[in-house]
């Protein structure tokens, strides 16, 4: 039996109801050929099906709520799903093979590529499609999640699809940018040299200690898969309509990605939203000032933010 919960998120968002919806929050897996892959699904109770929202999470050992065990929790998608439930929405978040509840699916992390990420998005949206419970299905990446949801729309058969805090540039070209902000001489050099082998496809054993945590042997496997792959062209070979929302505060992604992501399908929606930084909250433009709202996972989302996915939601046209 499906446990029914009152969630009332009236503090989470401007755009809440009189009346918060009643909402069936209940763990959910899906089992593939590769092991058991487990999330959430919240599923706002009403006279018809309500839209799905797919979460995708960003790249790394990041969690179905937006966690890294690495950087600390902020609960980031959490609270969108929370948010978009309390707005009659329904949402699936997953932890990605490899990661968290879903680690054992694939526990070598040399065999994570992003064909795979592509192929679980596909097989989650599947199973959503066939479920009468729902109505239609969106995809929704953050950071890196929004390039597998461009990959995965067509075969996913998704109505629409919403690139948030996405990267419009092929991924090589951001981490040189990296390096080059981080690193200087002979360090420099290695780590340019590093990404032009694994963009040509050929792996590195002999990595040097300051740049192993980035080119570790391990994840080279899935830095060739990643480097392979063109964001703006993946957006534009998205046929359904697509929402591209960016942070101006954000450090991680810049506004060119989003203005490349734009150029590349110019019939999506963009929304460019006032000091919301990359983990979708509201923060200073500099990075030291940005701490909080890494570690913080009790500040509130970007109150546009929501404003933004829902209105864009409720506005695609009916199945």
């Amino acid at each position: 039996m499906l446990r029914l919960v009152a969630v009332l998120f009236l503090l989470f968002s401007g755009l809440a109801q009189a009346t918060a919806p009643t909402v069936l929050q209940r763990p959910i897996s899906l089992a593939t050929e590769q092991g058991t892959l487990y999330g959430s699904l919240l599923l706002p109770r009403g006279d018809s099906p309500p839209p799905v929202v797919l979460i995708i999470a960003g790249s790394g050992p990041t969690d179905r709520d937006g966690n890294n065990p690495g950087s600390g929790r902020i609960d980031n998608l959490k609270r969108l799903a929370l948010l978009l439930a309390n707005n009659h929405i329904a949402s699936v978040r997953y932890d990605k093979r490899g990661v968290a509840a879903s680690q054992p699916a694939t526990p070598d992390e040399r065999n994570l590529s992003v064909e795979r990420y592509v192929a679980d998005a596909v097989a989650w949206s599947r199973t959503l499609k066939a479920d009468p419970r729902f109505g239609p299905l969106i995809l929704l990446g953050h950071s890196e999640g929004a390039l597998i949801a461009s990959l995965a729309a067509e075969q996913a058969g998704a109505s629409a699809v919403i690139s948030l805090a996405g990267s419009g540039r092929p991924v090589d070209q951001v981490l040189r940018e990296q390096l080059a902000e981080r690193l200087s001489g002979t360090e420099l050099q290695q780590g340019l040299a590093l990404i032009d082998r694994l963009k040509a496809g050929q792996y590195s054993r002999d990595v040097p200690a300051p740049l192993r945590a980035v080119f570790r042997p391990s994840v080279q496997p899935y830095l060739v898969s990643l480097f392979r792959q063109d964001p703006a062209a993946a957006f534009a070979a998205v046929k359904v309509p697509a929402l591209i929302v960016q942070g101006r505060n954000d450090i991680q992604v810049s506004l060119q990605d989003a203005e490349n992501l734009h150029a590349a399908k110019p019939d999506a929606a963009l929304a460019l939203i006032d000091g919301m930084n990359h983990t979708l909250r509201i923060s200073p433009a500099e990075m030291n000032a940005q701490r909080d709202s890494y570690l913080n996972p009790e500040l509130p989302l970007a109150q546009a933010l929501g404003e933004k996915i829902i209105a864009f939601i409720r506005g695609l046209p009916a199945a």
